[in-house]
């Protein structure tokens, strides 16, 4: 067998491993365990559709593997069978490569039981996918069960479970154009989004020199709301308040023709190297960057200064659960509230640093309502002086994007 595909078997079971560990994100371990291994391409691609394939149906594979043996199974055997399963059943592989190739991946005394619950999984195959789509939708999509319940409650049964099935899926990868610099020509495999000029679906390999080059970054066409309702105009002092890595300070720019007299602040120090770099990219040095923690109050050199300010809030990122796929096993409804609290603190901090007659959009990557119009309402509640003006929620299942919130709120 190919000692390409063992590694990278070897590999997901070594990021899945420390996954249950907590050290770390999915993707981190990804791609720090190929880098530590210098795995191609292919073998990289492998081993990312490996983990997630099993991060993103973990409750149905436990489910799979309990019908075919009763009782305990430690750890290490559990998340063999389920990089077994998840390449039978999920990913189309070859039946006898994935069971051999599976098989060695378990110590020596337990590859006969290995052996024996995947060649029985196989025997069983249409009784187990014709029972798939009859199981409670907290297993078949493999989101915890108080995710499911919050869902239904707020969207309803048929969105929530068109929302379970769209987070199942994969994820395409999109690319806005930088009209500060502008592309002698479109890259092979970019293809145009319809009715959103300047961004791209990728079909294939990232156009890594336009990319390298700013003409082109990688962004979801969901993170335009907040740059449209914000609506940037040249000459206005803006903050972008929550900044790094620099996506939305860029395109902030590249809606002024570059001429925003823009300041771009985030709470780690340590990530404004970076975003300086990305936007000296983008081709908008002049960006005045800081550290600031939008927890504290307003600093009083900020206070009542900007035209207009944009705050993209640590959030629990539930509209992305596509795009990051642990974020459903990370995240609890204690973890929600204490993210609403703390969003709301910034919302009341950030919101000084707007003159009278300003305007500052509040976004998240959310789609949950405590998160996003529920709180923004209750700030409404307590501060006459604002009016909501406009607001729009993404569903990912519906826009076929990320999901997000954006609320323009003005200042009187």
């Amino acid at each position: 067998m190919n000692s390409n595909l063992s590694n990278s078997r070897q590999a997901a079971l070594a990021c899945l491993t420390r996954w249950h560990e907590g050290r770390a994100f999915a993707e981190t371990l990804v791609d720090r365990e190929c880098s530590r291994l210098s795995l191609s391409p292919a073998d990289r691609h492998l081993v990312q559709a490996l983990v997630f394939g099993v991060l993103r149906n973990q409750s149905w594979l436990d489910h799979v593997i309990g019908t075919l043996r009763q009782g305990r199974l430690d750890m290490n055997v559990r998340l063999i069978l389920q990089l077994g399963l998840c390449q039978l059943f999920l990913l189309g592989m070859a039946d006898h490569a994935a069971v051999y190739e599976t098989v060695n991946l378990a110590p020596s005394r337990l590859r006969g039981l290995v052996n024996a619950i995947l060649r029985n999984a196989l025997r069983k195959e249409k009784a187990i996918l014709a029972e798939r789509e009859k199981l409670p939708l907290h297993i078949l999509y493999s989101t915890p069960r108080w995710l499911v319940g919050k869902w239904t409650a707020q969207f309803g049964p048929e969105a929530a479970r068109k929302l379970l099935q769209w987070n199942n899926t994969t994820p395409r990868i999109y690319v806005r154009a930088n009209s500060l610099i502008p592309l002698n020509e479109t890259p092979e495999g970019l293809i145009p989004l319809g009715g959103v000029p300047g961004w791209f679906s990728v079909e294939g390999l990232l156009p890594l020199k336009e990319i390298n080059s700013g003409a082109l970054y990688v962004a979801d066409p969901s993170t335009r709301y907040a740059i449209d309702l914000l609506a940037p105009q040249p000459d206005e002092e803006i903050l972008d308040a929550c900044a790094a890595p620099g996506g939305k300070s860029a395109a902030i720019i590249a809606a002024t023709g570059g001429k925003a007299r823009l300041t771009a602040t985030d709470l780690h120090e340590h990530r404004l190297p970076v975003l300086r770099e990305n936007l000296a990219r983008y081709g908008s040095p002049s960006v005045a960057t800081a550290q600031a923690d939008w927890a504290l109050p307003c600093p009083p050199q900020w206070e009542k200064r900007f035209d207009a300010v944009l705050l993209d809030v640590p959030c629990s990122n539930t509209g992305v659960i596509q795009r990051r796929v642990d974020v459903r096993w990370r995240l609890n409804p204690e973890e929600i509230r204490r993210l609403a609290a703390l969003q709301r603190t910034i919302l009341e901090n950030a919101s000084r640093a707007v003159r009278p007659g300003g305007r500052l959009v509040y976004s998240t990557c959310s789609i949950d309502a405590e998160e996003d119009g529920l709180l923004v309402r209750e700030f409404l509640k307590d501060h006459p002086e604002w009016t909501l003006k406009e607001e729009k929620l993404v569903l990912p299942q519906e826009e076929k994007s990320d999901g997000a919130y954006a609320a323009l709120l003005i200042c009187a």
